[in-house]
């Protein structure tokens, strides 16, 4: 789970493998992103609140444009589920860290 960046809406992974997002005042669905085939342990707001990434079990890092819910990209890089994700300060880059014991770096 996630807070954006300006306080307004919480992002959450779920096991039904999407990504929804929150008003956080009032608690209403926003939207739901569908793109991973497993659980989605993990999601991270962009510092500029532009993009949210998310990763799972399916070992991909997906990223979705927070306004309108549509797919940005998808990075593939590691061999089991992704654990962890960080966006840098600039929101340039992306880290994630994986079952695979790796540290994948992607320019965002």
């Amino acid at each position: 789970m996630t807070w954006s960046p300006d306080g307004k809406r919480i992002a959450s992974g779920s096991v039904d493998a999407t990504v929804r997002v929150w008003d956080a005042a009032t608690g209403a669905h926003v939207f739901t992103y569908s793109g991973h085939s497993g659980v989605v342990d993990v999601v991270a707001w962009s510092p500029d609140g532009r993009y949210i990434a998310s990763g799972g079990v399916d070992a991909a890092v997906q990223v979705w444009d927070a306004a309108t819910g549509g797919h940005v990209f998808t990075y593939r890089g590691h061999l089991s589920g992704v654990l962890a994700i960080a966006w840098s300060r600039d929101g340039k880059y992306l880290a994630s860290g994986g079952a695979d014991k790796t540290v994948q770096v992607w320019a965002a």
